[in-house]
């Protein structure tokens, strides 16, 4: 037998030599012998100082037996060495380790698989033997490496392969389980170690289904098919690695990823990447997602020069990420992903842009489609956006409404974030409308208590100032992203459409009380609102989408927000959309005339099947029922046919087919509304919004106010500067029937007062001041006298003409304010 010496020799030989030669049989087939192996055993116990000796010895005959591949002798031997390791624990066990594992990278530096999967098994049985105290000269470097490489086993034999790649794996899970366990753990994190073992991991989970993982958490392989399936042995090992990973070391274990995705090119297409991140995302401790959030975005400017559909790849992988992190902790990562996708954003329009002025005069496939290409990233960027967006805290997407407004390029202003002035006109445009289709998708499902929550005043004059730009689609999105807002009960799928709605409460429309908050949020801003649907209704672009959202956005402020007061306000506004249409001073064309008509025929017939008026609702029904008659054009259902007969003139209409202001104040009067404000023309004001949009038509349809007191806008500017007579000043003592007026006009001073410039307000008071001194000095020369009595009165005196003396608590100057 090999090994085996003659007795006398044998007797010099030391106990521990004996012990061990005697645990080899003659015929390797025989196997270990039992017996011995358990002599071998229990002195290794009782004498655990010759563990090492033992050890060292195993090593040098398993060393000679590779070499002379003698394999049968190499399988007893670390047999032997596996049982010795299983029942010595004792402090001595640390330099037979180390002859242990020399003796597994002897096995797994030789060319014969069936050693290597030997030595591996070994290792796997060391790996999950707790030490009782730890190593601190131990390094598994070499495990680290020759275990990488066999899990790129590429041998001619498919079945060998498969052994030999199962083998790596779990030799690194065992690596893993090893460190992980010991107080130095932290060597395996390191760079040089993270860069073998993912790309290794992941080399062998290309080839899995991963159609758990498209849907929700992935679930955990069972034990047979992770034995048998390098894929899932794979997956297991990298959940396993990435649920041990802390805070100090997950960047390390993630960028390995996008190494190995880069040089396999598996961003596009990227369905193995997008399974990679959920298993990570899924795997590792719920408060470092931000961490992989961070490195997915910092990987994305790193790419930032790549192919659209690299980009978009990486965004989708974002997508995923943070659709799973919004249902935990996502740190304070929130404004960055936001701030470097719209970066992003607008590097693709500017590359678009870039590519189409290029290509100008040669329009060329490549560059059509690589200009769709880049609006795939666009659409993958707005959907994160969008989506991220959606799953946050009330009061994260708050601040998220802000944020993106705040970045919403305005024609004028200087002050932007988001820096679009290389990108001329066109790309302004690309840039707003698709920070306004992701605000879209972010107010989308946001249930605010109060409507000032959900439209604070920093967000709603934003918000409101594309409504006035000259292009349709971005009215459009304005008046959705209102509706998200608005619509606190649903309501709003009821109403899509613009018709005349027979019966309104077959809709089942969900309605609170108005709170005080609301109310509050009225009066001051209120006449925004109206105002911009005002306007909106007098673009010639408008499309039928467009009336249908302006008839939506009047019945959701009807439903949400309106008591009496702000009824008798949107009746005030439908007759001046009436107006519009009939005196039509803006030239508008017959479509728009007739679909201003037709909107103000739906709100009319749904306001007042609201308020529940007997009267209001039988003047509306009469004049929807003549208009079905004599002029269908003027109802939604016939105006928004594909072919439909436009009238050519409406100055020949009958008033039977208008809806009169003084039948509607005649029919609310009679159930109590104060009516007396019905009689005052509805008439927007300019405000700096309209200096910072292009609208065309603002300054032409809306006269600016020079007048601290506005007056009606249909008088010239002569008219508005009343001439002070002492008649005039006679009627301003009788304040019969002018409170309300006076109320009025006070509102709106103190409205043009907390809105408008301080310059401008101080040049205008000193303007008047200067008027009102001139007028009165040139044509009333007032001289006041002492009152002669304590009865507190005072004379006037006009030129050579004496009047009664009045008290003079009793003067009143409506026009000489002192502010």
């Amino acid at each position: 037998m090999p090994g085996r010496v003659c007795c006398c020799c044998a007797a010099l030989r030391p106990r521990y030599k004996r012990l061990v030669d005697n645990i080899f049989p003659e015929d390797p087939k025989d196997g270990l012998v039992k017996a011995d192996m358990e002599k071998l055993t229990f002195y290794a116990v009782s004498a655990p100082e010759k563990l090492d000796r033992i050890g060292a010895y195993l090593a040098e005959r398993l060393s000679r037996d590779v070499v002379r591949h003698r394999y049968g002798y190499v399988l007893i031997a670390m047999e032997a060495l596996d049982q010795l390791l299983m029942a010595c624990h004792s402090q001595s066990i640390k330099p037979f380790v180390e002859s242990f594992l020399h003796m597994v990278a002897k096995l797994l530096e030789s060319g014969e698989p069936k050693l290597q999967v030997l030595g591996t098994n070994s290792f796997v049985k060391f790996a999950n033997i707790e030490e009782d105290t730890p190593s601190y000269h131990r390094r598994y470097d070499f495990f680290v490496s020759r275990f990488s490489a066999m899990c790129h086993s590429c041998d001619h034999d498919p079945e060998t392969q498969t052994e030999i790649r199962i083998a790596g794996i779990r030799g690194i899970q065992g690596v893993v389980r090893k460190t992980v366990n010991d107080e130095l753990r932290a060597t395996i994190w390191e760079p040089q170690h993270m860069d073998k073992i993912v790309p290794s991991l992941l080399f062998n989970m290309q080839k899995i289904d991963d159609i758990d993982s498209r849907v929700g958490p992935p679930s955990s392989p069972t034990g047979g098919e992770k034995e048998e399936n390098p894929a899932l042995l794979a997956e297991n090992c990298f959940r396993e690695l990435l649920g041990r990973a802390t805070y100090g070391n997950m960047n390390n274990a993630v960028r390995p990823v996008f190494a190995h995705l880069d040089h396999h090119r598996l961003w596009d297409p990227n369905e193995f990447a997008v399974s990679c991140f959920k298993i990570i995302m899924y795997s590792i401790q719920a408060q470092y997602s931000h961490h992989v959030i961070q490195e997915i975005l910092g990987h994305l400017d790193v790419r930032k020069r790549d192919s659209p559909r690299v980009r978009a790849g990486i965004i989708q992988v974002l997508l995923e990420a943070v659709a799973i992190a919004a249902k935990g902790s996502i740190g304070p990562t929130v404004l960055e992903v936001f701030n470097t996708l719209l970066k992003h954003l607008r590097i693709s329009v500017d590359f678009e842009l870039g590519d189409r002025r290029s290509s100008a005069g040669s329009a060329t496939f490549s560059t059509s489609s690589k200009e769709s290409d880049e609006r795939i990233v666009q659409n993958a960027i707005i959907q994160t956006i969008g989506f991220f967006g959606s799953n946050l805290p009330d009061y994260q997407r708050s601040e998220i409404m802000m944020f993106i407004m705040g970045k919403v390029p305005v024609f004028g202003a200087t002050s932007q974030s988001l820096d679009t002035s290389h990108l001329g006109d066109l790309g302004t445009r690309r840039i707003q409308i698709m920070l306004l289709r992701s605000l879209l998708m972010v107010t989308s499902g946001y249930k605010a208590t109060t409507i000032t929550n959900a439209l604070p005043p920093p967000f709603l004059d934003p918000l409101l100032s594309p409504s006035l730009m000259e292009d349709s689609e971005l009215r459009q999105l304005v008046l959705e992203i209102l509706h998200n807002l608005i619509d606190r009960h649903d309501n709003r799928a009821k109403l899509r459409g613009i018709r005349i709605i027979p019966d309104v409460s077959d809709l089942k429309i969900k309605r609170d009380k108005i709170s005080r908050q609301d109310v509050s949020f009225m009066k001051k801003h209120g006449q925004q609102l109206y105002r911009h649907i005002y306007l909106g209704c007098k673009e010639e672009d408008n499309v039928q989408k467009n009336f249908e959202l302006l008839f939506t956005s009047l019945a959701l402020t009807t439903i949400e927000l309106a008591n009496e007061e702000v009824v008798i306000d949107l009746i005030r506004l439908a007759i001046a959309l009436q107006d519009i249409a009939i005196i039509n001073e803006d030239n508008l064309p017959m479509f728009n005339r007739c679909g201003v008509m037709a909107l103000v025929a739906a709100y009319l017939n749904f306001l007042s099947q609201m308020i529940a008026v007997p009267a209001f609702c039988q003047h509306v029904s009469k004049v929807i029922e003549t208009r079905s008659l004599e002029a269908s054009y003027f109802l939604p259902e016939t105006i928004f046919k594909d072919k439909c007969n436009l009238p050519k003139s409406l100055e020949k209409h009958e008033k039977d087919l208008f809806f009169l202001t003084n039948k509607i104040a005649e029919s609310l009067g009679g159930s109590g509304y104060s009516v007396e404000r019905l009689s005052v023309p509805y008439v927007p004001q300019v405000t700096d919004e309209d200096r910072l949009s292009r609208r065309k038509s603002i300054v032409d349809t809306v006269s600016i106010q020079v007048d601290i007191l506005p007056g009606n806008n249909t008088e010239d500017k002569n008219d508005n500067t009343e001439e002070i007579t002492f008649e005039a000043l006679k009627k301003a003592i009788d304040n019969n029937g002018l409170e309300e007026q006076e109320k009025e006009k006070r509102r709106l001073v103190i409205e043009k007062f907390q809105k408008a410039p301080f310059e401008e307000i101080a040049a205008q008071c000193e303007t008047k001041a200067n008027l009102l001194h001139d007028r009165l000095a040139q044509i009333l020369e007032l001289t006041i006298r002492p009152p002669p009595s304590p009865s507190g009165t005072m004379t006037i005196t006009a030129g050579h003409a004496h009047y009664q003396s009045v008290p003079v608590y009793e003067m009143k100057f409506p026009d000489l304010c002192v502010y």
